[in-house]
C-alpha cells in the first residue's frame, strides 16, 4: 500500500472497529511499525484518530461530523461513480447550486466539459470548478467555515433568496424516509434550506452509509426531493421504503 491507501485503510478500520494496535496495522498493510507510527501521527494531526499506548482509537464519536480531511480519504471511487451519474442528469445551460462536502467536490470534478452556471456552497467545490472553462461561477459570499470551507451566515442565505436555480445538488449527513435530509452543522443547514427553496428541483446524492441515518439539523423533507442518487443496494430496506413513499431512487448502473 502507498501512504494514501494506508491512511484510508487505517481510518476505515478505526471507524469500524474503534481501536487497533500498531502491530495489527503493520501486519494488515505490510508496512513497518515505524511507518505505521508516523501514519498515526499524521492522521492524529488531521483529527482522524487519537493515539494511545501501542496503537490508536477513533476520535469520532457518534453524532459528530467527521473532519473534511477524513471524509476526503473515504470512498473516492464510489463518490466518482455517483458524481458521474448526477452530472448525466443535467442539461447544458442549466443553473445549478452545488452543495458542500466531498461528494459535491466529486460532482464538481465530473462537470468538466459541461456548460453550466454553478453556485457552489463551498470553496472546495469553487476551486475545482474554476478550472473548467465551460463553467460560469457565481459565488454566494459570506463567512467561510474553517476546513469545510463552506459559506454560512446571512449573505449566502440572501443570495439564494435573490436567485432562482434549475437544480440544487444536495449532499447531506443523513437520509431518512421519515426525517428527510439532515446535516450536523446548523449554520450549513440554514444555507442548504435556502438553496432548496431557490431550486426548481433537488437532486440528493448520498453514499450508502448515509441512508437510514439522521443528523441534528433537518434540511428538507423527502417530498421536496425530486430524486436520490445513491449506491445503496437496490433491495436495502431504506431504499425500498423510500420507493414505497414515491421517491425516485437512481443508482449509477441505472443512468
Amino acid at each position: 500500500m502507498n501512504v494514501m491507501e494506508r491512511h484510508r485503510f487505517v481510518v476505515a478500520l478505526l471507524m469500524k472497529e474503534n481501536r487497533a494496535t500498531v502491530a495489527e496495522l503493520a501486519a494488515a498493510t505490510g508496512a513497518s511499525e515505524m511507518t505505521i507510527r508516523r501514519d498515526l501521527e499524521v492522521l492524529e494531526s488531521r483529527g482522524a484518530l487519537r493515539r494511545v499506548r501501542g496503537g490508536a482509537v477513533s476520535s469520532l464519536p457518534g453524532g459528530v461530523e467527521p473532519p473534511y480531511a477524513v471524509r476526503a480519504m473515504s470512498g473516492a471511487q464510489a463518490k466518482e461513480r455517483l458524481a458521474a451519474t448526477v452530472v448525466k442528469l443535467l442539461t447544458d445551460g442549466e443553473t445549478v447550486a452545488l452543495d458542500t462536502g466531498t461528494t459535491a467536490v466529486a460532482v464538481a470534478k465530473a462537470m468538466a466539459g459541461r456548460k453550466l452556471t454553478v453556485t457552489p456552497l463551498s470553496l472546495h467545490a469553487a476551486f475545482t470548478l474554476s478550472g473548467h472553462p465551460g463553467i460560469q461561477l457565481v459565488l454566494p459570499g459570506g463567512q467561510v467555515r474553517p476546513e469545510e470551507l463552506s459559506f454560512y451566515g446571512r449573505t449566502p442565505v440572501q443570495t439564494f433568496q435573490d436567485l432562482c436555480f434549475d437544480t440544487f445538488i444536495l449532499g447531506c449527513c443523513g437520509v431518512d424516509p421519515v426525517q428527510g435530509a439532515t446535516a450536523y452543522n446548523l449554520d450549513d443547514v440554514q444555507v442548504k434550506r435556502a438553496a432548496v427553496a431557490a431550486a426548481q428541483r433537488v437532486i440528493l446524492v448520498a453514499t450508502a452509509d448515509k441512508l437510514g441515518r439522521a443528523a441534528l439539523g433537518r434540511i428538507c423533507t423527502m417530498e421536496q426531493i425530486a430524486l436520490i442518487v445513491t449506491d445503496a443496494p437496490q433491495d436495502s430496506p431504506v431504499v425500498e421504503e423510500l420507493r414505497s413513499r414515491g421517491v425516485e431512487v437512481v443508482h449509477p448502473a441505472d443512468a
